[in-house]
């Protein structure tokens, strides 16, 4: 059964750093390319970041650049999301994202973690 798991979430102060990881299983992890998206409350849920397949390629949302950094590792079927100086406007529920690089339509989801900034 394929299946993305989140985990890291929590509550941080203003300014402090979270490493969000997921764990993938039950597909070729390697051709996916992986992306952690995020939804506040009341919002629409939207990108942070990307990497593909391989790993070679990434893209972050304005809002993230120069504070959060995508990584993965073919070899334990992870992606992980490094988010440092964490603002208020950060809080959101996390999701990792998975989608085939050639055959778009098969795709998956986490169930989220819950980040929350606040003093």
């Amino acid at each position: 059964q394929e299946q993305l798991v989140e985990s890291g979430g929590g509550l941080v102060q203003p300014g402090g750093s979270l490493r969000l990881s997921c764990a993938a299983s039950g597909f070729v992890f390697s051709v996916y390319d992986m992306s952690w998206y995020r939804q506040a409350p009341g919002k629409e849920r939207e990108l942070v970041a990307s990497i593909n397949y391989a790993g070679n390629s990434t893209n972050y949302a304005d809002s993230v650049k120069g504070r959060f950094t995508i990584s993965r590792d073919n070899v334990k079927n992870t992606v992980a999301l490094q988010m440092n100086s964490l603002k208020s406007e950060d809080t959101a529920v996390y999701y990792c994202h998975g989608r085939h690089f050639v055959h778009l339509r098969i795709e998956y989801w986490g169930r989220g973690t819950q980040v929350t900034v606040s003093s």
